[in-house]
């Protein structure tokens, strides 16, 4: 489990989205080229992220193709974004965009920030309790 960043984004923050990072992982579990899957723990609850790491920059997305539900955590990075590996729908890893059919809505993405060697992901306590397009249950804590 992951212990919330008391830091807020200013940015988000102004454009009415009250935004709290939450360190995820160490930089270093998410090597050049690969994307992995993470649970972000907070205090409204657990959500599922797909955390990839393209051209040394960190991406934070939900971790569901919005095609048919398969893990995008099971797919593969290339030059234009992330590929889901059931069905081959690509997505932008900054804006969420599907560039490459099937799929033709969008992933979530979310805010990154590296610091002291952490990926942090900013969350709102919407995004937690929303929880992203998954139809998955989260594992059991405890």
């Amino acid at each position: 489990m992951t212990a919330p960043d008391a830091s807020f984004d200013a940015d988000v923050a102004a454009a009415g989205t009250e935004c709290r990072f939450v360190r995820i992982c160490r930089a270093g579990q998410v090597p050049n080229g690969y994307v992995r899957r993470f649970y972000a723990e907070t205090e409204h609850g657990q959500l599922e992220l797909a955390i990839a790491r393209l051209d040394g920059r960190a991406y934070a997305t939900s971790n569901y193709c919005t095609h048919l539900d398969c893990l995008l955590s099971s797919g593969k990075l290339q030059d234009d974004g992330i590929r889901c590996s059931c069905h081959n729908s690509v997505f932008d890893l900054e804006t969420g965009t599907p560039i490459q059919p099937p799929a033709t809505e969008p992933i979530r993405t979310y805010p990154v920030r590296e610091e002291d060697g952490h990926v942090l992901v900013g969350l709102s306590e919407r995004d937690v309790i929303e929880g992203g397009p998954r139809r998955r249950k989260p594992p059991a804590v405890g």
